[in-house]
């Protein structure tokens, strides 16, 4: 099915969607993971300044490759590599969870082609099986293989064979290490498009795996079609289709996503590419099956400023932050610890404003998608004097007094204030929360939840 199949099907509005497929138990049951790609588990000496930076940035979780080549570099003669586990006990230190990718081929078995057959299948199943085994209590996910659908993201029999290695995969797994979560997909923004992903569903692997993991890249997708708000409005459509194809809510793992900063086709400077991070993280955050966000990567691949793969990370290749790292910086504890609540503000393409919340406080969110302009807001849970921002175009700066001012009547209610916004997001303090109105939402919420499943527009 091609994307323009998926958009022809969706009958909620982007508004009402975020209700209908909330799914707010796994809101609960397991919060939004701020991730990073990266190869530092395959340098034997990996820099403890990037396990520092890791941590102060907010990152939860970093997905890597646990290559089968590497594990198994003698036929049947499985080893972990001795500085795996010394990269493993630095992350689990800093309090951050691994994500490992157990996946590519192994010369010994099919001249590394994909376990398709099953001898190849069973040396990979004993790969799984032993890594598992090795490394149990150590690994938060396992992902099984990595973007399989690259090589042909159309074909009914590849996609069945792939969901054939993921159940046996994912059974071995929880038999070695129950406590351990495993994740399908990878899928490419091409195996999207060519309806790869919706096979998987349609296949059953839902039953075997805990969520669907995604790579839906849009950087070389053209003018308008490339944006972090082009982007949420295609994952929405994704989302929808997926889980209406497994009669559930589908937690769905953005295991791979960012914009490079290299300098040619598809690539953006490095302003822009601090800016859409923002934007994408608090975006991916009103689709509430998103489980988490792994940017990749963390540190540029290498130093060739035209390169499109030297150019995805937070880091440059000398571990020096780009403005991308510093803006992650100082929206992770926003991303960790408040939750969506709605979209506000005029329903325009020209600004996005988004109210996010916890028990103690209530912020808006907000940017424009294009030139700077001002736009009113307004806030029942303040009194007159400055307004209190964070302006991520200037992360360092944390959170400040900005010049504009809370203009409130007389009784201190529905006070106002004019904030000009640009392509950088401004998070906005409104003031104290209000418990009963957190709760009355939460039951609003619910309730949407539960008439959209009677009218038959969840399913």
């Amino acid at each position: 099915m091609s994307i323009g199949q998926w958009t022809r099907r969706v009958a909620l509005p982007t508004a009402l969607y975020s209700v209908a497929l909330g799914a707010l138990a796994l809101e609960a049951e397991d919060p939004f993971i701020i991730g990073v790609g990266s190869h530092e588990l395959h340098l034997p000496a990996s820099r403890d300044k990037g396990f520092e930076l890791l941590r102060q940035a907010g990152i939860e979780s970093v997905r890597t490759d646990a290559h089968w080549a590497f594990v198994e570099r003698r036929r049947d003669k499985l080893a972990i590599e001795p500085h795996w586990n010394g990269y493993l006990a630095k992350t689990q230190a800093q309090g951050i969870d691994s994500l490992l990718i157990l996946g590519y081929g192994n010369i010994h078995h099919g001249d590394g082609e994909k376990p398709r057959s099953e001898p190849v299948r069973a040396a990979y199943n004993r790969y799984v099986a032993f890594v598992a085994q090795q490394l149990r209590g150590r690994v938060r996910h396992y992902e099984v293989w990595n973007e399989w659908d690259l090589e042909n993201p159309d074909d009914p029999e590849f996609t069945q064979d792939y969901a054939r290695l993921v159940a046996d995969a994912a059974g071995i797994i929880r038999q070695h290490d129950p406590d351990a979560k495993v994740l399908a997909g990878a899928v490419t923004s091409e195996g999207i498009k060519s309806g790869f992903a919706l096979r998987l569903i349609e296949a059953g692997v839902m039953q075997a795996v805990d969520g669907l993991s995604l790579h839906p890249y849009v950087h070389c997708y053209g003018r308008g079609r490339s944006t972090p708000e082009a982007w949420i409005e295609w994952l929405t459509e994704i989302d929808l289709v997926l889980s209406r194809a497994a009669n559930q809510p589908v937690p769905l793992y953005l295991t791979e996503m960012a914009w490079p900063s290299h300098k040619g086709a598809c690539g953006f400077d490095e302003i822009t590419q601090a800016a859409y991070l923002a934007r994408s993280y608090f975006l991916a955050k009103t689709l509430s099956n998103v489980r988490g966000y792994w940017w990749y990567d963390f540190r540029n691949d290498g130093t060739d400023l035209r390169e499109r793969e030297h150019n995805f990370g937070l880091l440059r290749q000398d571990y020096s932050p780009k403005l991308a790292y510093q803006v992650l910086r100082v929206i992770s504890p926003i991303i960790e610890h408040f939750q969506f609540l709605e979209r506000v503000g005029e329903s325009d393409d020209s600004t996005v404003q988004l109210r996010f919340g916890n028990d103690k406080e209530q912020l808006l969110i907000a940017w424009s998608t294009g030139k700077p302009r001002s736009v009113s807001i307004a806030s029942s849970s303040l009194r007159s004097g400055a307004v209190e921002l964070i302006d991520t175009a200037q992360p360092d700066k944390g959170r400040t007094a900005a010049a504009s001012q809370w203009q409130c009547p007389a009784d201190g209610n529905n006070c106002s204030t004019r904030i000009e916004l640009n392509e950088f997001p401004k998070i906005i303090s409104l003031g104290a929360s209000d418990p009963a109105a957190i709760a009355s939402e939460q039951t609003n919420l619910a309730l949407d939840l539960e008439n959209s499943k009677e009218r038959g527009t969840y399913r």
